[in-house]
């Protein structure tokens, strides 16, 4: 077996049925239900014997240990716990038009990005791509679906914990699971994937997944400071990583989505927005701005809103689309990978 059963699609579930001596047809009903994130002693249309089969193959599921919940906005920072005990986020955020789950790709990161709180305990391991629907099914399963909505989650975005692009072939997995109408069947078009900057996993991107939104982590607009922040610019600069953003919105006919945090005293400045103008003239772009979530660890802190709104307004003045992002979650540990180390630190101070 070479996934977990919650990555299976139809076909692998069909030989899977075939080794285990049951009909072909038992594979449409196990995929109804892992696509709601059930596992095999919850499948009542299957025997017991096949649901004690599939019971003892590995399932690559998230169940969510821990909620909380923004008094501000609404917003949801949940804790996953995987089958194996390892610990992710998710977030999930309301919107006008539906909400927003942003899930994680990885246990920790290894990017090394110094303004991020999910790289500070590296990387474990890789999700599945099971892991990562099951954090879709299991935050569906804990908040039910607005009224009038026949779904939780309307639109995913990967840039919890972890980079995509690092566990691409799961990652594709997932994406094709996501979006397939006997999976969860969400549009490609509401699913986002971020990543650091891996130029040639953008070039492969750009083929394998086109109807995907690409974002693009920038966070400056010189190869100089970016390297002071982000340390795979040092091993792809600013002339390659441009580029392969030009291709994917070239070829696919899509804005690319570059995210820039916007962090005080580092890359706010007037004269860094001039730059960054000067960076992607001529890419099918846009700019989503972030006053950076400070991270205490990190000692870096965002600029203000009235400021952020300032840099955005010049960037528009330099005909570069640019929006700044809502505050969301910020009394609940909101940025990536707070709320995980918050765990294992307890963790530790408790000898588990």
């Amino acid at each position: 077996m070479e996934h977990d059963l919650a990555s299976m699609d139809i076909e692998e579930l069909r030989l899977l049925m075939g080794e285990l001596g049951e009909p072909a047809f038992r594979a449409k009903q196990t995929l109804e239900w892992l696509s709601r994130g059930v596992r095999p002693e919850g499948m009542t249309n299957l025997p017991a014997s096949l649901r004690a089969k599939l019971a003892g193959l590995p399932f690559g599921g998230a169940r969510i240990i821990e909620c909380k919940r923004s008094h501000r906005d609404d917003t949801r920072k949940f804790l996953y716990e995987l089958d194996d005990g390892n610990i992710v986020e998710g977030v999930l955020m309301s919107y006008s038009y539906g909400n927003t789950l942003c899930i994680s790709s990885q246990v920790g990161c290894r990017m090394g990005c110094a303004f991020c709180a999910s790289t500070l305990n590296g990387k474990v391991r890789d999700l599945t791509a099971g892991e990562m629907l099951s954090e879709v099914t299991a935050a569906e399963a804990f908040v039910p679906a607005p009224e009038g909505r026949k779904r939780t989650v309307t639109n995913i975005v990967m840039m919890g914990c972890g980079e995509p692009l690092d566990n691409y072939d799961n990652t594709l997995r997932f994406l094709r699971r996501a979006t397939a109408a006997d999976g969860l069947g969400i549009s490609p078009r509401n699913i986002s994937v971020s990543t650091c900057g891996i130029v040639p996993r953008i070039y492969s991107f750009t083929e394998d997944a086109p109807h995907i939104t690409l974002c693009i982590s920038l966070h400056a607009p010189t190869d100089e400071l970016r390297r002071k922040t982000m340390p795979i610019a040092n091993a792809y600069s600013l002339s390659e990583l441009i580029p392969a953003a030009k291709h994917y919105a070239d070829v696919t006919g899509r804005r690319v989505i570059f995210e820039y945090a916007l962090i005080e005293g580092v890359n706010s400045d007037d004269e860094h927005a001039h730059e960054l103008a000067r960076l992607l003239r001529g890419v099918n772009c846009h700019v989503n701005l972030i006053p950076l979530n400070s991270v205490k660890e990190r000692r870096l802190t965002g600029v203000t809103r009235k400021r952020a709104a300032a840099f955005a307004a010049l960037l528009e003045r330099l005909h570069i689309s640019a929006t700044v992002r809502r505050e969301l979650g910020t009394d609940i540990d909101g940025a990536c990978g707070q709320l995980r180390n918050k765990h294992i630190a307890t963790q530790k101070e408790e000898g588990v």
